[in-house]
């Protein structure tokens, strides 16, 4: 019965597979000829997907790093190959939950920042409803489903163990050394340039920025895994030694949003120790608050109206640091081009904003020309730079209210978790992940990571293993009761 059903599928291939070149022929098309080439292989992968979901995380979990941009037409990319499994993931998750309900993270239920994140969803569907483009701000909202599915949800039913924890650690960080190991290889060539770093980050990553950020991100979870590998362990002295080519890199990066990070995510660990991480908060927000009045006021931001001829792009870096502090970088210069175009944007539409996704297509006209620099036609197609802006100006106030209750709430949380959790491999864990979104968050005042592959990942799965943590510390506490 094997045999015959084997001899049926072998026959029906190669007759497809004839059909197909003939079809393919006529007219004019070889797409055609992978017809016979889906049909064998789909019923094989199918299984695989259904019967292996666990092997196809960690799959993704390897791919963050090794993901590169792929065109397929002149106005849709993707990230390949991670965003195709998370689609996979994603698909098969609503599936099993629709059979099963019951399948869905009970733990889930109780949480009040999971509450916080549908209260994100269906804010993000309402502003879509409002949006200039809904079907840019409904391409976002799928998005965003199959990053939460595959990185918040997923990992409820498969991060079981401390091992399989340190396994997400492991296939994170062995690519990760792979790419930064061959960009300093490559980046030697030319002799450590600034201006080409660049062309040795690709096809891994667009640029510097993205690389350096997800390499500094990356760090933590490096040296956490270092604190939990015994002295004895031989693998100790090579995680010592990536941890060390990690810290090259992100200098031979130069990028300064990733420098400033890696400093920001090493004093949040102390704020961790020393349970500051609240005190700390309501200062960098209440300065953030004062800062932005006062450049409201009486149009202070007018004073930082850069010299168009005189803001240029610099080839040395010790010239492009220079330009930085004199507020001569035309980085910095289009940086704050935009976000007086976010801001303004964002004053006609303070509610529902201009939609997610639509920042690109609608900024041109709230622009001020006394900000415009050489590089403003923008042929990059590149947003606001700043994240939190970015949501106010797409998503209004409620948009950016909800995702910084979420933020907050995910440090807040996890310092109570680092107070109250007993097991010194959770701690080590807890205080990992609130360095991560320390960094995120500095690098996304500079910069909007969160709907990227590289960062975005990384943020939703922060979030992802607050929920673990929580039903770790639910789980000592009914042990010692």
């Amino acid at each position: 019965m094997f045999f015959q059903k084997i001899t049926y599928q072998l026959f029906t291939a190669i007759l497809l597979f004839l059909v197909c070149i003939v079809l393919s022929i006529i007219f004019h098309t070889y797409y055609i000829l992978t017809i016979p080439f889906i049909w064998v292989l789909f019923p094989i992968v199918f299984q695989f997907c259904v019967n292996r979901t666990g092997d196809l995380f960690w799959l993704l979990i390897i791919a963050l790093p090794l993901s590169t941009e792929l065109n397929v037409t002149t106005s849709l990319g993707i990230d390949f190959p991670d965003e195709l499994f998370m689609m996979l993931l994603t698909g098969l998750m609503i599936m099993k939950i629709l059979h099963e309900p019951k399948w869905f993270p009970s733990n889930l239920y109780k949480e009040p920042l999971f509450m916080v994140l549908f209260c994100i969803m269906i804010w993000t569907l309402i502003s879509a409803y409002f949006a200039n483009n809904t079907i840019l701000s409904l391409k976002f909202f799928l998005a965003r489903i199959w990053f939460i599915t595959p990185f918040v949800l997923l990992p409820q039913l498969i991060l079981k163990s401390q091992s399989q924890i340190k396994k997400v650690a492991l296939l994170l960080l062995i690519p990760m050394f792979f790419v930064v190991f061959q960009t300093l290889a490559r980046h030697a060539f030319y002799g450590f340039s600034f201006v080409d770093i660049k062309k040795t980050v690709n096809p891994f990553f667009r640029n510097h920025v993205n690389y350096s950020s997800m390499l500094v991100c990356l760090l933590a979870p490096a040296i956490a895994l270092r604190f939990l590998t015994g002295k004895d362990n031989k693998n100790k002295k090579w995680i010592t030694l990536g941890i060390l080519i990690g810290l090259i890199g992100i200098i031979f990066s130069y990028s300064r949003g990733a420098w400033v990070a890696l400093i920001v995510g090493i004093v949040f660990a102390f704020l961790m120790e020393w349970n500051w991480v609240k005190k700390m908060s309501i200062l960098v927000v209440a300065i953030i608050l004062v800062a932005a009045s006062w450049l409201l006021i009486d149009h202070h931001f007018m004073r930082f109206t850069p010299d168009h001829d005189r803001t240029i792009f610099h080839t040395d870096f010790s010239e492009h640091i220079a330009a930085t502090i004199n507020m001569k970088d035309v980085s910095n210069a289009e940086r704050i081009y935009r976000w007086v175009a976010g801001f303004r944007m964002f004053v006609e539409r303070p509610v529902t904003g201009f939609g997610p996704n639509n920042f690109y297509s609608n900024y041109r006209p709230y622009t001020l020309n006394s900000f415009e620099t050489w590089v403003s036609n923008n042929p990059e197609h590149s947003s606001i730079h700043n994240y939190f802006l970015l949501t106010l100006a797409e998503q209004g106030i409620p948009g950016l209210v909800f995702m910084l209750i979420l933020w907050f709430g995910m440090l807040f949380n996890l310092q109570y978790l680092y107070n109250k959790l007993q097991d010194q491999f959770y701690r080590i864990i807890t205080i990992t992940v609130a360095a991560i979104l320390a960094m995120i968050l500095c690098i996304n005042l500079m910069s909007d990571m969160i709907e990227t592959d590289k960062i975005g990942s990384l943020f939703w799965l922060c979030l992802g293993f607050v929920f673990i943590l929580n039903s770790k510390l639910k789980e000592e506490r009914c042990s010692i009761a």
